[in-house]
Formats: structure tokens, sequence, C-alpha cells
């Protein structure tokens, strides 16, 4: 079959498609990755074919909302209050409009002549309107759960437990991700020339007619809820390829045999603050614990300088996060889902949307001791974080026991059984 993987966003958006991708190729598939061209040998490394997006507006948007954090910090002050409505709503029209960048990139991608495409959450709203115009059949693979339930609350919210309330606050949270396609979803049906209908409605018509939609999470992590409609599928992660010509940094193995494990802290494709000064707090931090510690740059740009710290670029988590002792991240869903795979304790710092639910999982899940919100990051309350973290054998068992759980699980071959039965 011809298959088109379909997924916009960072780096933890891309990354696990990798996986899934290769699996379908391995199953004997024609498959072809669709997302942005700077993530060219990120798939080309995995053998797949690649068709480029060239709009790609995530990285700004992120650099919107640190604007939107940094006012977040005070705003029980007028001006910090103020600064803070004005960047939410700044926030909201750039994200319509990154959308609307999108409309173009998607409709020459999708191939008239494909069996099945499978969209991620960001793609979904867009790419299953134009699957339909072409008869294509398609199917949501998604990184976070999206359909509403009382079980617990939606995922760009605070964590709550099961209430009657929680499938309201669902609705509310997709009726506002819908609101951000408004302009998109114009745009697309005049393009292709077809009556236009709002995203709640695009949406219920896609509840209505059960569109299958497959979880890329374990259900140990996040357990299927039993009011959730047939079609919702919750198999386990699908987890991203590792390059099989993969060689680490020679100055990363050198420091690894060096002493004892270290900390590995990187905040991925967050942007939570200046980047001289999370620096700064990532090496004192580390001297006041007197832990060892590996840094990531990543989009933040952070640079490390100090004894017993190195400062890394890009290095596969499958490969880095076994070795350390202990993980400091944003806590978004790829980067979540890695470290509970390498089996190491996490000290969750998270930065916007989902990141917050997903650290309180961490939580609940025994592999944390507890999230620190960026907004309120510093050197002394990492450090003691991380001495209670890594001093608490406790969440080194359970994070011992989650990898050994989560390695028993196949959600791509889930997923790879279930586009055979789909075409």
């Amino acid at each position: 079959m011809r298959i088109q993987v379909i997924t916009v966003g960072t780096t933890g958006s891309v990354a696990p498609y990798t996986g899934l991708a290769h699996r379908l190729l391995a199953e004997g598939h024609d498959v072809e990755l669709v997302t942005h061209a700077k993530f060219a040998p990120l798939v080309e490394c995995c053998g797949l074919r690649m068709k480029p997006l060239q709009a790609d507006p995530f990285e700004a948007l992120i650099g919107a909302h640190t604007h939107l954090t940094a006012a977040a910090v005070s705003p029980s002050r007028p001006s910090g209050a103020v600064r803070a409505l004005g960047s939410l709503r700044s926030l909201a029209r750039d994200t319509e409009q990154a959308m609307l960048s999108l409309v173009d990139d998607v409709l020459t991608a999708v191939d008239p002549k494909a069996d099945v495409i499978l969209l991620s959450t960001i793609a979904a709203p867009i790419g299953s309107a134009v699957a339909r115009h072409h008869g294509i059949p398609s199917m949501g693979v998604f990184l976070q759960p999206d359909v509403p339930t009382v079980e617990f609350s939606p995922c760009t919210t605070a964590w709550r437990g099961p209430a009657r309330t929680n499938r309201l606050r669902g609705h509310t949270a997709n009726l506002l991700f819908d609101t951000l396609y408004r302009t998109a979803h114009r745009a697309t049906h005049e393009r292709l020339g077809i009556t236009h209908r709002s995203g709640h409605r695009l949406r219920a018509a896609r509840e209505r007619e059960q569109w299958p939609i497959w979880h890329g999470y374990s259900p140990w992590v996040v357990p299927r809820p039993s009011d959730w409609r047939p079609g919702l599928h919750v198999p386990g992660y699908w987890w991203p390829h590792e390059c099989p010509n993969y060689q680490p940094p020679t100055l990363v193995t050198d420091f690894l045999v060096a002493g004892p494990p270290p900390v590995l802290i990187g905040f991925g494709s967050m942007m939570p603050g200046d980047p001289e000064q999370l620096g700064q707090i990532a090496a004192q931090a580390l001297r006041r614990a007197g832990l060892r510690g590996v840094v990531q740059s990543g989009w933040a740009g952070l640079s490390v300088v100090d004894d017993d710290v190195i400062t890394v670029g890009e290095v596969p988590h499958g490969w880095l996060m076994p070795q350390t002792a202990a993980v400091v991240h944003h806590a978004g869903a790829g980067t979540t889902a890695a470290g509970l795979r390498a089996g190491v304790p996490a000290v969750p710092v998270p930065v916007m949307t989902d990141q917050p639910w997903w650290a309180a999982r961490l939580g609940q899940l025994g592999v944390s001791a507890g999230a620190l919100p960026c907004t309120e990051l510093t050197a002394a309350r990492l450090a003691d974080a991380l001495t209670r973290t890594v001093r608490a054998h406790g969440l080194a068992r359970n994070a011992t026991a989650a990898a050994a759980r989560l390695a028993r699980e196949d959600g791509a071959g889930a997923v790879a059984q279930a586009v055979a039965r789909l075409a």
C-alpha cells in the first residue's frame, strides 16, 4: 500500500513518527513521511522517503509563547497582567496564521493516489478534509488524548482526576483548538472548491463517523477511558527510529566513562527564558547538588561551561538517557515517553500546552518527586529537586519497572495492523 504519514510541529512532534513510518516500511508498504524540510536528516536516516513542507511557523510560535510566559511571571502587577493579556491575544492570532500557512503545503503534499493517510494532531484538521475530498481513507495517529472524557481533564489544562465536569472542559478545549483553524478551514475549502464547514462541525462529523484515532502512548501511562466511543485506541508508544549508523560524540562517551552517571538537562524545542540565565541556573544547581551534568543546547541555545558539566547538541534520547541518573526536561509528550522508556526518574519543568499535564502524570506514576514549573525555576529549587530525585531509591525502582513494562508493548505494530484493515 501507498501510505502517507503527515506530521507538523517541533522535534517531539516528528521523531516518534519516524519509528511508526519505519515499521510500516518494514511491513512492506510504500511509505512517505510528510513534515518540515529541516527534519530531512532525521527522516532520511530511517531510509524513508520524505516530502518536505516549506512552511514551518512553530519556532516563531514557541518564541511568542516565551514572551507570554515572561509576562505571566508577575501577573499580579497591572503592567504584567496587561502584557500577559496582550501576549495571549498575539499568540492566538499568530497560531491562527500559522495554521493558515500550512494549508497550501498540505494541499500540495497529499498524494491523490495514496491508499491511506495518517495524520498527527496538528495536521488532522486540514489533512482529514483534504483526504476526504480525494476519497482517501485516513486516521489519526495522535501523541496526546484528544476526545473528552469524565476520567481525566483535557491535556491542555492542569491534570484533574475523574470528574463529571472534565467532559465539559474537554469540549471547551476542543472548541478553542478548532477556533485556531478558523481561517485555515475557510482557505482549505475555498482551494478545494467545496462548501465551507466550521472546525466544530468537521469534528462533530468525525465523531459521528467514528473516525479512527490511534494514540501513541502506553495504556499504563494513560489508560483508555471507559466512556470513549469505538474507534479510539491506546495501543502503546511508537518510538523514534534510531539511526543504525549513529556515532556518539567522543566528548560525550569520554565524559560518561569518566565518572558516575550524570544528570541530563534539556528543554528540547522549548525556549523557557533567557538562555544565559538558564545555563547559569543549571550549572549552579548541579554544583549545589554535587552532580555531574550533560546539558543539551536545544532550541533555547543553552551553553554551560563548568566543572563536571558538558554541553551537547543533538544526541538521541534512546542512546543517552539510559546512561543518566535523572533527566530534567520540559515534559513534552515525546520527551516524557523517552524518559519512561529509559527507566530513569524525571524532574519535569513544564513550559506550555500539555506539558504540565504530563508532568503531573509522571508524579502519579511514581517516577518523579514533583514538577517544577519554569516560572518558578531557580538554582536553589532545581538543586533541591535534583537531590531529592537522585537520592529517592523508590523513584529509580519505579522508573526501572516502568521501562520493563513499556518494553512489552508494541504500539507501532498495532497501528500497522489497523492500517492493513483500514485499506
